[in-house]
C-alpha cells in the first residue's frame, strides 16, 4: 500500500482555531440528504456499484497563545442526499463566507472542495469562488486523491472555515481544479474527513481535531442521528432533511439509555475509526464470523452501505431463503425475494444492534427481487494487511445514535434512538440461535464442471407492456468452465497495523462503458460498467 505523499507547506500555517469567546450552547443544524438512487421502480445498478469500488479504493483494496474563551458544543443539521447515499452539512469557507454543502465522512480526514477554477467540474456544483475571498492563502502543492469512481486532485490552500458556530481561521484544505466524471453530482460541493489526522494525505490537522487540539469543544466528542429516506415519488427536490450532527457532545434528546462505548482495539493507531464486530446475526440465527482479528471494522458515516468479508457475507445470505448471488460489475452483492424481511443485527462489544429490515433492503432490481445493503467488499479487490475486513456505513448507523470520541482512548459508542427518532428495535445482549440447518440460497456449482451466476437484464418495455416502462429480470445461467468452480474464494482483508491509508493516485473512473450493439427492433444495448454479468441495459 502506498503511504500517503508527504508535504511541506512553507506557503501555509499551522490551521488554528478562531479563538473567539464562545457561549456555552448546543445548535442543531439541518443535515441534508439526496433522492433515492433508482432508474425509474428499480435501483441504479450502476451507481451501487460505483458505491462498492469507492470503498475499495478509499479503504486500500485498491490501488489505485490567544483571547480567554468557553468550550461548548454544537447540533449541526443533517442533509440526506441520494436516498441516504449521503448525508451532507453546510460548510461556510473564505471572507465573505460562501456556503457549501459537503459530505460528513468519518472514513477519510481530508477536507476538499470543488473551485471556480475546475475545468470539468459537473454544471451546477456549487464551487468556492477563490478570487472573491480576501482571507485566502495559496500555495504550489498538489494534492490527488484516489475513489473507486475518480479523482480529485487540485492545490492546498488556507482560508477560514465554518461549521455551525465553530471557526478555524487557518484551515488548510484541498481546492479542487480536476474532477472525474461521476465522482460528485446535485448539490454536493466536496467531503469533510472526520477521522484522525494520521489518515489524511494532505497530512493537515482535520476540522474537528483543530478545534479538540485547543479546547474549543465541551467534550471531544461527535454525535451522528441519522433519518431514513421516506422514498416520496411525488418529490421534486433532491434532497431531505437528513437528522443531525453534534459536535462538541451529543443530543441526549435522539436516543435513550447509556452509550455503549467501546474503545478502538488495542495496538491501532488513530487512524479509522475502528471497532471490533462481535457478531452477526439473520433471521434470529447467529452467523459465523470467525476471530476477533478478522472482524475489524470502519465505522464510516461517508458510506451507504454494510461491507463484510467473504465468508460471513456468504454464510449470512446462505440463511434468506431464495437470495441469489449477484456476478459482473456486480459482483460481491445478493439480490433476495422482495417479499422477504430480512432481520438482522450486528454485535459490538456484545450488544447486538438491530438493523431495520428496510435498510438491508436497497430496493427492487428486478420484478420480485431486491438488492441486500451487505455485500463483500473484498469481491474483485486485493486483499490487504492495512484495510477494515468491514466497513460499517449508514445501513448501520441509521439505526443508532453514534457517538465519536476522541482523547486519550479513542472509542465510538452506540445508544438506542429515542422513541420517535426510529422505528428501529431495542438492542439485545441475548445469545442468538444457532440454526441447526440453513437454506442454501444460492445456486451450487454441479459436479460436472459447471459455474453458476445470476444475470440481471434491464430493458425498456413495449408500449403493449406499459410503454416505457423499465424492466429488469434476473437469470440463472450455467457456464462450462472445464473444472468445477469454488464460490467464495476470496480471502477477507485483515488488518494488522491499522494503516489502510487512501491511495493517493491511480484510480479507475466508475464510468459506464458504452457500446452501441443490439437486435433489429431498434434498442440499443449499453454496457453497464464491466456489464451486469453479461447482461444489457436495452434502451429504445
Amino acid at each position: 500500500m502506498l503511504l500517503p505523499v508527504v508535504l511541506s507547506l512553507p506557503a501555509l500555517a499551522v490551521a488554528l482555531p478562531n479563538l473567539q469567546s464562545r457561549q456555552d450552547n448546543v445548535h442543531h443544524l439541518p443535515l441534508t440528504r439526496r433522492t433515492t438512487h433508482r432508474i425509474g421502480q428499480y435501483v441504479d445498478l450502476e451507481r451501487i456499484a460505483k458505491s462498492r469500488d469507492f470503498l475499495q479504493y478509499k479503504y486500500g483494496l485498491k490501488s489505485s497563545e490567544g483571547i480567554q474563551r468557553r468550550a461548548s458544543e454544537a447540533g449541526i443539521s443533517v442533509i440526506n442526499q441520494g436516498g441516504d447515499t449521503s448525508y451532507l452539512a453546510s460548510v461556510s469557507v473564505g471572507t465573505p463566507s460562501q456556503s457549501l454543502d459537503v459530505v460528513l465522512d468519518t472514513g477519510s480526514s481530508d477536507l476538499w472542495f470543488a473551485t471556480t477554477a475546475c475545468t470539468n467540474c459537473p454544471t451546477g456544483t456549487p464551487e468556492f469562488d477563490t478570487s472573491k475571498s480576501s482571507s485566502l492563502n495559496t500555495s504550489s502543492q498538489t494534492i490527488r486523491l484516489s475513489y473507486g469512481s475518480g479523482t480529485a486532485s487540485g492545490n492546498l490552500l488556507q482560508d477560514t472555515v465554518s461549521l455551525g458556530p465553530y471557526t478555524i481561521s487557518n484551515q488548510i484544505f484541498t481546492g479542487v481544479t480536476t474532477l472525474s466524471d461521476g465522482l460528485i453530482d446535485g448539490s454536493l460541493a466536496g467531503i469533510l474527513g472526520l477521522a484522525f489526522q494520521n489518515l489524511a494525505v494532505s497530512q493537515a490537522t482535520p476540522f474537528w481535531e483543530a478545534l479538540v487540539n485547543a479546547g474549543e469543544l465541551s467534550s471531544p466528542e461527535m454525535g451522528f442521528y441519522l433519518t431514513r429516506f421516506l422514498d416520496d415519488a411525488t418529490s421534486s427536490t433532491e434532497t431531505d432533511p437528513g437528522g443531525t450532527f453534534t459536535l462538541g457532545g451529543t443530543n441526549s434528546s435522539l436516543f435513550k439509555g447509556d452509550i455503549q462505548f467501546n474503545e478502538i482495539p488495542s495496538g491501532f493507531q488513530p487512524s479509522f475509526w475502528l471497532q471490533t464486530v462481535s457478531g452477526l446475526t439473520v433471521n434470529g440465527n447467529s452467523v459465523s464470523i470467525g476471530s476477533d482479528a478478522d472482524n475489524i471494522a470502519a465505522i464510516d458515516t461517508g458510506t451507504t452501505l454494510l461491507g463484510g468479508p467473504t465468508a460471513a457475507v456468504e454464510a449470512f445470505w446462505a440463511q434468506v431463503t431464495g437470495a441469489r448471488q449477484l456476478s459482473g460489475a456486480n459482483s460481491g452483492f445478493w439480490a433476495f425475494p422482495c417479499t422477504t424481511n430480512v432481520s438482522s443485527t450486528l454485535a459490538f462489544g456484545g450488544t447486538a444492534w438491530p438493523i431495520s429490515a428496510d435498510d438491508m433492503n436497497l430496493g427492487q432490481i428486478a420484478q420480485g427481487f431486491c438488492m441486500g445493503a451487505l455485500f463483500d467488499v473484498t469481491q474483485g479487490a486485493a486483499t490487504s494487511s492495512g484495510s477494515p475486513s468491514w466497513i460499517v456505513g449508514d445501513t448501520f448507523l441509521k439505526n443508532v445514535y453514534t457517538v465519536f470520541r476522541a482523547g486519550d482512548s479513542p472509542a465510538v459508542g452506540f445508544a438506542e434512538l429515542a422513541v420517535g427518532s426510529s422505528d428501529s428495535s431495542s438492542p439485545s445482549t441475548a445469545l442468538p440461535t444457532v440454526a441447526t440447518t440453513s437454506t442454501q440460497a444460492v445456486p451450487t456449482p454441479s459436479t460436472s464442471a459447471a459455474s453458476v451466476t445470476t444475470e440481471i437484464t434491464t430493458s425498456m418495455s413495449s408500449s403493449d407492456n406499459g410503454g416505457g416502462v423499465v424492466v429488469q429480470t434476473l437469470t440463472t445461467v450455467v457456464q462450462n468452465t472445464g473444472s468445477p468452480t469454488s464460490t467464495g474464494a476470496t480471502t477477507s482483508a485483515r488488518v494488522s497495523g491499522g494503516a489502510g491509508l487512501p491511495t493517493p493516485s491511480g484510480s479507475t473512473s466508475g464510468a459506464s462503458a458504452r457500446t452501441a450493439s443490439g437486435p433489429a427492433t431498434g434498442f440499443l444495448s449499453v454496457a453497464l460498467g464491466a456489464a451486469i454479468g453479461i447482461a444489457a441495459l436495452m434502451l429504445r
